[in-house]
């Protein structure tokens, strides 16, 4: 059986880590959705869709789970993001997520979906990571090795501080 999960992964945490974890016990492939793949170097997407790639590589290689990495650009009629999912996609049978759009969607297509307890969600969300790095506190105890190694890589950090910049203008 072929799973998916979907996320913007800005940055993969250990949050993602763990449902994937939790996962592979279920599927014997799964393809992983890069979200928003067309958006980047903005405070709330950093990250480009390659990069991203990168970090779910690198963080993927302990499991010994075929995994299919696919970015996903966003598309905004939600009535047809499922269709648009799968003409992007390898064939899936099952899709994970607990973003209640997302499994709106997936159940209005037909699709079944599961869901699981969020990790640590209070200190595991992209958005509070993010703001750690802007403010110089710990971020990387919150992501796996390779994905800390893929951030200093293209300089996150700096890039997240600079996108976040206002100008004297206040724009």
């Amino acid at each position: 059986m072929r799973g998916f999960y979907i996320g913007r992964f800005q940055p993969y945490h250990d949050g993602h880590h763990h449902m994937i974890s939790a996962i592979r016990d279920e599927v014997d492939e799964l393809v992983l959705g890069i979200g928003s793949a067309d958006d980047s170097h903005t405070p709330r997407n950093p990250f480009t869709a390659g990069e991203r790639v990168m970090m779910v590589t690198t963080a993927l290689r302990e499991f010994d789970l075929p995994t299919y990495v696919v970015p996903i650009e966003d598309l905004d009629r939600n009535a047809v993001w499922v269709s648009h999912v799968r003409s992007m996609s390898p064939a899936f049978d099952v899709a994970y997520s607990n973003n209640p759009l997302v499994v709106r969607l997936f159940e209005e297509a037909g699709v079944e979906v599961r869901q699981s307890p969020m990790f640590r969600r209070e200190v595991l969300e992209g958005r509070e990571i993010r703001e750690r790095m802007t403010a110089g506190d710990d971020w990387r105890a919150h992501l796996p090795d390779p994905v800390v190694d893929v951030v200093e890589e293209v300089d996150g950090v700096g890039r997240i501080r600079q996108v976040g910049d206002t100008d004297a203008n206040g724009e």
